[in-house]
């Protein structure tokens, strides 16, 4: 039975990242059908990035008083009925009404589940089971693609994606036994929820909110300015720059799926460090003045170092604070990531047109360089 409650998480993982990558593969058509200028998406994902941070914070409150199973459950309903949502959108409005349980459902079930995973399975299953997030989230846009290619518009594949999240839903309500069998289910149930200055003032937790705040702006500005790099560093075509950025998400995704395999040998620490190495190696070759292919190389390893930061410091989160304050802690590492995913990657786009995108081996170095410190501060403490 421990085994089907396994699988079903998997699945979880995959319908996490069905979501993610929707709106930019569908906003090419949606922005023309709504008649908006194309800048707009960015209210849409600004409302769920925020609706993702605030449940996130009150993951820990929902957590203990519903129990992991249940939240994940609920989270995965509310995406799946604001996905239909946006499928019979008509108007502009209607998208930003629907991204207020979009972002609430993610941020839920984000934070949830990863602590349930941290407290009752080895770090080899944190690592793989990201890298089926980022099988959701490559398969996503294929579904969408597919949608519009074959006449059924962008709405058709947000039916279509709502459809299977549905069908999870109802997959994780029959589920719900299997998560109370678990003997260790109540570990973070017990006690009162802890307030958001309680939980900062805990020996650590401010190192691994700026940790996590520091990963994921690294990797959502490579992602987001990785294209933009190599035509404007290179003279790479944007076709061309667009297939070879592409392959810093499929780094992560296939470095995960190693990762998986390396926890036997290396434990969280030595993961996140072993990621950290990759990843400076990457930047520097981004700073190398010998031409395109290693700043295309340099992407691919900064995907594959990536790969088992986060899964690996979420993983150590039990070890650091203490499985009775988990789910609080990674409730605010999850806000935090986030944070730096709103802030950061928007700050070099600035930093870019005032200074120029020669500038991004430095932003990520810095970003690299803070989350070193704080990594290394907490396992001193």
């Amino acid at each position: 039975m421990v085994h089907i409650l396994l699988v079903i998480i998997y699945l979880a993982f995959i319908s996490l990242g069905l979501p993610d990558s929707l709106l930019g593969s569908a906003w090419p058509v949606m922005h023309l059908k709504f008649c908006v200028p194309i800048s707009w998406a960015g209210a849409v994902s600004m409302i769920i990035a925020v609706g993702t941070i605030v449940s996130s914070l009150f993951s820990d409150r929902l957590t203990r008083r519903l129990g992991a199973g249940r939240v994940t459950a609920i989270s995965v309903g509310m995406t799946a009925v604001a996905l239909f949502g946006f499928s019979v959108s008509r108007a502009y409005w209607m998208l930003l009404v629907w991204a207020i349980p979009y972002g609430l459902g993610a941020g839920s079930v984000d934070a949830a589940l990863n602590n349930y995973v941290a407290l009752h399975y080895a770090s080899r299953h944190m690592s793989w089971l990201h890298c089926f997030w980022g099988v959701g989230a490559s398969i996503g846009p294929a579904i969408m693609g597919a949608a519009i290619a074959g006449g059924m518009d962008w709405n058709g594949g947000y039916r279509i994606i709502s459809v299977m999240q549905i069908v999870l839903t109802a997959i994780l309500v029959f589920s719900l036994p299997l998560w109370k069998g678990r003997s260790e289910e109540n570990k973070a149930d017990k006690g009162k929820p802890l307030s958001l200055l309680q939980i900062i003032t805990i020996p650590g937790a401010k190192s691994v909110m700026v940790c996590f705040f520091c990963y994921c702006a690294l990797e959502q500005t490579t992602g987001l300015w990785a294209s933009t790099f190599l035509v404007l560093r290179w003279g790479v075509s944007a076709e061309q720059a667009a297939t070879m950025a592409g392959l810093f998400f499929i780094g992560i995704t296939a470095g995960r799926a190693v990762s998986g395999f390396a926890t036997f040998k290396f434990d969280d620490a030595q993961m996140v460090r072993i990621g950290q190495g990759i990843v400076l190696a990457g930047v520097l070759m981004l700073l190398l003045p010998v031409g395109r292919m290693a700043s295309m190389i340099g992407f691919v390893a900064i995907g594959v170092g990536c790969a088992p930061i986060y899964p690996s410091l979420i993983h150590s989160t039990p070890d650091h604070f203490g499985a009775d304050r988990s789910q609080a802690i990674i409730g605010v590492q999850m806000a935090s990531a986030y944070l730096g995913t709103c802030l950061m990657p928007p700050l070099f786009g600035v930093l870019a047109n005032a200074l120029s995108v020669r500038f991004m081996p430095f932003y990520l170095l810095a970003l690299l360089a803070l989350m070193l410190a704080t990594h290394e501060q907490l396992n001193r403490r």
